[in-house]
């Protein structure tokens, strides 16, 4: 026997879709028991007129009812489609990317370094970064969780703005991001870390009116041939630990 508690759920559930069906007809009707009512008044009108031709009364009702009926109801339908487009949008947006960071989120970067490391066309070789950052638990002690969401947005910003246009960035974790810099070479790696490693340097960041310093370690691999993305993960945040100054990287060369 079911419980109690779950009738009033179930009833609605069962009934919501009855409920939206029902506003459907009512709505159809009256739409069409106005449309009717407006023609019906249009023709009644026209009829009163001495100044028109039976052929200019039916001109006058063939083009005044289109506009007056159609013109706002395909603006109504044309708003409210672009309104579905953009909440569509959104969603997947919230789906694919992370809100606070607009990084790729975990899952979707994942997949998508897989993907892309996977795939018969385009570059076996690579490289993968993991960036940390470094005093966020000191920043959110200091000054509050705020200042340390807001930290990571600017991290996240110094890391896009110096990454080339078909690097993927996603946010691993609460405090760390990953990059997948396909077919580059160890130089490249380096290059794209330091660029991170200054830009995040450059960041004016003052919470309450004090500078504080963001700073970041970064660690990485750079791979010949095709790599799991759990096997660049481990390999990287393996050379992470073992960078102790956060003015420093360290990358591995895995010739696979």
């Amino acid at each position: 026997m079911r419980p109690t508690g779950d009738w009033p759920v179930s009833i609605e559930t069962q009934t919501a879709p009855a409920r939206a069906w029902k506003r459907v007809v009512w709505l159809s009707l009256l739409g069409t028991a106005g449309c009717v009512g407006l023609s019906l008044g249009l023709n009644y009108l026209l009829l009163l007129s001495d100044a028109l031709t039976p052929f200019g009364r039916s001109v006058v009702t063939a083009t005044a009812l289109p506009i007056i009926i159609g013109l706002p109801l395909f603006a109504l339908l044309g708003w409210r489609e672009a309104e579905l487009r953009r909440y569509r949008q959104e969603l997947t947006r919230s789906g694919t990317y992370d809100r606070l960071t607009g990084c790729l989120n975990g899952a979707v970067f994942t997949s998508m370094v897989d993907r892309r490391a996977a795939r018969p066309s385009g570059p076996r070789s690579g490289a993968f970064l993991i960036i940390h950052p470094e005093h966020l638990a000191s920043i959110n002690l200091r000054f509050g969780l705020g200042w340390g969401d807001e930290a990571l947005r600017l991290i996240a910003s110094a890391i896009r703005s110096s990454v080339r246009k078909d690097d993927l960035i996603g946010r691993l974790g609460n405090s760390m991001f990953g990059v997948f810099l396909p077919g580059a070479t160890k130089q490249d790696a380096k290059e794209i870390g330091e660029r991170v490693r200054a830009a995040v340097g450059q960041i004016y960041f003052a919470p309450k009116g004090d500078k504080d310093v963001l700073a970041i370690r970064v660690g990485g691999v750079v791979f010949e041939h095709e790599l799991a993305f759990e096997d660049m993960f481990r390999s990287a945040e393996e050379l992470l630990l073992e960078v102790q100054d956060d003015a420093d990287m360290a990358l591995s060369h895995i010739r696979n």
